[in-house]
């Protein structure tokens, strides 16, 4: 990896730490809400009226979403480092960017819904960078059936979210139901790009350590 290489992706890193994220894409917005419902700065504005104890409990549940995120600027980072695949440095790159569109919108729909984004997101990026550091190590295919796995363990946990979400959360569930479709192409991918299946061992303490992660995100 080239110098320019390495500076790029400090600045992805530093700005996926400290919340300053970009998006290629609008954010997800339903059907039933006009487009007028972000404000001049782009912010999303909470259009839908919430009690409080859902607007909580929906801030809390789009933390996790947005650490989730986090972590997974950390893992594409991560396997791009560990591959000397041109072929697979441009597929990482592109679904770090569709995840960076995934950042962007659970950051401002936290600001929508007046709460912020974990307070140990450096940990948690720190930590997501060196388990990808450490699958990369195992060679291509082990690094894409961890990513794989990760992408169907993510796709469970939004489907989880799509269930607890308040149903007014019009706002919430649009930006949850395209952020699961994505996971699902990007596992697809990892898989037809020939990702190995992981051991039930590590797929149950992947499962384990994403449970401590959440439960943790949602008020920390």
């Amino acid at each position: 990896m080239t110098l320019d290489e390495l500076i790029t992706e400090f600045d992805r890193g530093l700005r996926s730490i400290t919340g300053v994220s970009r998006m290629t894409r609008p954010m997800p917005m339903p059907s039933a809400l006009p487009a007028a419902s972000e404000s001049a700065e782009g912010a999303p504005q909470a259009a839908t009226e919430l009690t409080q104890a859902e607007r909580a409990h929906a801030a809390g549940l789009m933390r996790v979403n947005h650490v989730g995120e986090v972590c997974a600027q950390a893992l594409y980072q991560a396997q791009k480092l560990a591959t000397r695949s041109p072929t697979l440095k441009a597929s990482f790159g592109q679904a770090a960017l569709d995840e960076e569109d995934h950042l962007a919108w659970t950051a401002r729909r936290l600001q929508a819904l007046e709460s912020r984004p974990s307070l140990l997101n450096p940990l948690w990026y720190a930590g997501a960078l060196a388990i990808g550091l450490a699958a990369g190590r195992f060679g291509d295919k082990v690094s894409l059936g961890f990513m794989a796995e990760t992408e169907r363990q993510v796709e469970h946990h939004l489907d989880g979210h799509l269930e607890s979400l308040p149903a007014a959360d019009v706002e919430s569930r649009a930006i949850v139901e395209q952020m699961r479709v994505d996971e699902i192409a990007h596992a697809k991918a990892a898989t037809d790009a020939g990702g190995t299946e992981l051991p039930l061992p590590v797929r149950s303490l992947m499962r384990a350590a994403s449970k401590v992660m959440t439960r943790t995100a949602y008020y920390i």
